[in-house]
């Protein structure tokens, strides 16, 4: 199949090019062409930031004006050179990589952050998947990535007189957003059909283009649909369970079945969390109907190149599904396979709390984190301390295997930071390390040290000036001039000062980030803001989840405070919080405030955001900054804090917000003000410094998405080579054969010879029907005052002459006391993710 160009209005042929740019989101990041929208139509790129909406508004007559203007004709000819150039040039995967993932990677995730044109996403979750696809461009790595067009997408926010929050759900015209409909060689309309009771659902598919990668989006407002039907992708995130799992259904089979269609063949597939599970399910179908076998020999041999990335730090946040709901979901969609709803369900059934067991009606849930872990070679954290999370929260799927043993890696995010750098910090960068920086690997640091102690204060007050005027502009789109309890200026901005220390905060209002942490000291924080010497004044953004009633309470109360008349002007919310808001935000803020309730935060990528610019980051010690922080590059609350102490004492929110004013009244507000005769706060721009050295590079989506390929990517493309379906088959075969005669193996007499700092230990295990080759036995013992955790293979002696399939292994290790070790047994073979592919193990009682 080809896609077809989308043209829908007329241009000159010697414009034609800009349909082209305009739907190439490379301009989301790449600012080369701002003039050209700019000059276009600055009423409409300035509200929208859209460059196809801007093409497409713009009348004929301007048009035509443009096409004769011969300044305009140069700047279009060379962003079309640039255009072609960034398209052709060679890449770090072309040149490191290539040809290993050719094939390419499909990338699946429920939401996508790639700019407030493209009204796809409501946080995190969804800017991480649109960060990555922007990297992936840059390095050349061939992802193709799948998700849902939403007619109303997340909600939009606004702030009654009262403070309360107000929802509301504008329709998105999909012929205005920067995507195109995907077109078959015919030119048809490219369709695809997934299953419902009753009848099926058409599907509509668009694309986006990402730089070198592109997005394939469905929807289902097709009009040959029922009219319930067609509002399944009306809206991110509802809080209606039987919608969602609709919504899941189309992501993750019509998502699948689309790859198919346009004979796309991934050579991995990776979920960014699990509302995507059904993906892996239908993978399977389509390697079962190519080679014509069961479904487990298909599950065995696809898995082996299924990545699941989990960002979920409490069992709550997996998604649910009732059984009786699936039956009448998914049942026709399973008619002609050998899996049925059953053997679905023990696929992603879990036990232990929250995960997805019975529950207290009664009926079991299909967990869908645990569907796609059970579909997965590999599966992932999202920072150093969220891989002992997860091992944690995932623990109860790996019965007998203690948590540091679930084997969990990670990948820390990482930010793309052209997206979210200013002109003025883009301009130092470029200086220091050339115009090409973030497409390549930026593994040293650069000399920021050749930048002076003037360019940085310089770059640093022209930000948080440019942050001051966009924080009016913004207050009088909100009319601040009907705000109760204020006078006009205080509300509209008109006091903040682009000379004074500036902290913002941005993020979901929810109870676990705690946005609300500084009001616990109300009075503390009120002496802070009206501080003559050393002014303070704080900017807050962030939407409640509709149904987050807490959260909304929080908005509600810094609202409420912000109109004390002792701070009058000096706290202000900016409303309706999305990708626009937060890149002038992190553009200018002095500190980033970040303070999640540990260990709650996956990663908080919202700080990384803040590096390239200059900002610092004053944060809860947990997700990235436990890896980043050190004195020299910012302030953490609660430093060093694991999640074993935490779990004994979770109430710590007053302890912490004293810690926090303690660190602005000691630290961080005195190191800004400290500014000596020259009026340059030189302790403050050496940990600006450090920062932007020391980090940035580091937690980057650059070396996020190299990470990935190192670490996952091509390992899985190697492992999966292996799968044939004469070794899949092989290994299920193999697996049944553990499943029948595991019950019946055990451990005979276990001997300890102790030699002074040595033991050397002997265990008798008996097989049955197990061949000795196929397990590994190991001495196991725990971290102790006797020493660290220590898991040592024993090796085979020899079969013992007197019981059938019976053989004596041996180990020595450190002296221990009595007790300390304990032989277990687990199955053995190189070819699979252990214990993920295979969690039996035996443990000698």
């Amino acid at each position: 199949m080809t896609l077809a160009a989308y043209t829908p209005r007329y241009l000159p042929e010697s414009l034609h090019g800009l349909f082209t740019l305009a739907l190439d989101l490379h301009w989301t990041w790449h600012h080369g062409s701002d003039e050209l929208w700019r000059t276009l139509d600055e009423d409409t790129w300035s509200a929208t930031r859209n460059a196809w909406l801007v093409l497409n508004s713009v009348s004929g007559d301007r048009i035509e004006a443009l096409a004769q203007d011969p300044a305009f004709q140069q700047r279009y000819r060379e962003q079309v050179a640039a255009h072609q150039a960034f398209s052709s040039a060679g890449t770090w995967y072309s040149d490191e990589c290539a040809p290993a993932l050719d094939r390419g990677i499909a990338y699946f995730c429920m939401e996508y952050g790639l700019s407030e044109s493209l009204p796809l996403y409501s946080g995190g979750l969804g800017v991480l998947a649109g960060d990555f696809l922007k990297a992936a461009s840059d390095l050349g790595i061939p992802v193709t990535a799948v998700g849902l067009l939403y007619q109303q997408g997340y909600f939009r926010q606004a702030i009654s007189r009262t403070g309360e929050q107000l929802e509301f759900y504008p329709y998105n015209d999909p012929t205005m957003l920067p995507v195109s409909p995907l077109r078959d060689a015919d030119g048809e309309w490219v369709r695809v059909v997934v299953p419902l009771p009753g009848r099926p659902v058409r599907l509509r598919a668009w694309r986006a283009q990402v730089g070198r990668c592109e997005l394939l989006l469905l929807d289902s407002n097709d009009p040959r649909n029922e009219p319930g039907d067609r509002g399944i992708t009306s809206e991110l995130y509802t809080g209606d369970p039987e919608k969602r799992l609709q919504q899941e259904m189309v992501l993750g089979i019509g998502g699948w079945r689309l790859l198919r269609q346009l004979d796309r063949k991934p050579a991995i597939c990776h979920l960014n969390e699990g509302h995507c599970a059904l993906a892996l399910i239908e993978r399977a179908f389509g390697w079962q109907d190519d080679n014509q076998q069961d479904f487990e020999t298909a599950r065995s041999a696809t898995r082996a190149t299924n990545l699941f990335t989990t960002h979920t730090s409490v069992a709550s946040g997996f998604d649910l599904f009732p059984a009786s709901l699936l039956r009448l979901y998914l049942t026709p969609w399973l008619a002609s396979r050998d899996l049925d709803i059953n053997s679905l369900m023990a696929l992603g059934n879990g036990a232990g709390q929250g995960a997805g067991g019975d529950h207290a009606d009664g009926e079991t849930r299909l967990n869908m984190a645990r569907l796609a872990l059970n579909m997965s070679g590999q599966f992932n954290g999202v920072s150093r301390i969220h891989q002992t999370v997860t091992q944690n929260l995932f623990q109860p799927w790996f019965p007998r295997w203690p948590a540091e043993d679930i084997p969990a890696g990670y990948v820390t995010n990482g930010v793309h930071t052209p997206t979210w750098d200013s002109p003025e910090s883009d301009a130092i960068w470029t200086r220091a390390c050339g115009q090409d920086r973030w497409r390549r690997p930026l593994e040293l640091q650069c000399p920021m040290a050749e930048v002076s102690d003037q360019e940085l204060w310089d770059m640093r007050r022209a930000q948080r000036k440019r942050l001051i005027r966009y924080l009016r502009h913004r207050l009088a789109g909100q009319h601040c001039e009907q705000n109760p309890g204020a006078d006009h200026d205080a509300a509209c901005g008109l006091l903040l000062d682009s000379e004074t220390f500036t902290l913002g905060f941005a993020r979901r209002f929810t109870d676990y980030k705690r946005p609300d942490l500084l009001l616990k000291y109300p009075e503390r924080l009120v002496c802070l803001l009206s501080s003559r010497d050393h002014p303070v004044q704080i900017v807050l953004a962030g939407k409640a989840h509709p149904y987050d009633d807490q959260g909304k309470r929080m908005i509600r109360q810094w609202k409420v405070f912000s109109r004390r008349p002792e701070v009058a002007g000096k706290v202000v919310f900016i409303e309706d919080y999305d990708l626009g808001v937060a890149n002038q935000l992190v553009q200018g803020v002095d500190v980033w405030l970040n303070c999640p309730r540990h260990p709650w935060e996956a990663c908080g990528t919202s700080g990384m955001k803040v590096l390239v610019n200059g900002g610092l980051n004053l944060s809860q010690y947990d997700g990235w900054w436990a890896e980043a922080w050190q004195p020299a590059v910012g302030w953490a609350i609660r430093p060093g804090a694991t999640v074993e102490q935490l779990r004994s004492d979770n109430n710590h929110d007053l302890q912490d917000a004293d810690e926090l004013f303690d660190l602005l009244e000691k630290s961080v507000i005195p190191a800004f003000y400290d500014a000596g005769a020259e009026g340059i706060p030189r302790q403050w721009l050496a940990m600006v410094r450090a920062s932007m050295d020391g980090l940035t590079a580091t937690y980057s989506a650059n070396r996020m998405v190299r990470d990935y390929v190192a670490q996952f990517y091509l390992p899985m493309v190697e492992l999966g080579a292996q799968r044939s379906p004469e070794i899949a088959r092989q290994l299920v075969a193999e697996s049944r054969t553990h499943a029948l005669h595991w019950s019946h193996i055990r451990f005979g007499a276990f001997m300890v010879d102790t030699h002074g700092e040595s033991q050397s230990c002997t265990v008798e295990v008996y097989l049955d029907g197990i061949e000795q080759d196929h397990v590994t036995v190991e001495l196991v013992a725990e971290a102790s005052d006797f020493g660290p955790r220590v898991i040592a293979i024993m090796k085979l002696v020899h079969p013992l002459s007197g019981s059938k399939n019976t053989f004596l292994f041996e180990a020595t290790v450190p002296t221990r006391p009595e007790g300390h070790y304990t032989p277990r047994l687990r199955p053995r073979d190189a070819r699979l993710n252990l214990p993920l592919e295979n969690p039996a193990v035996l443990w000698m009682k």
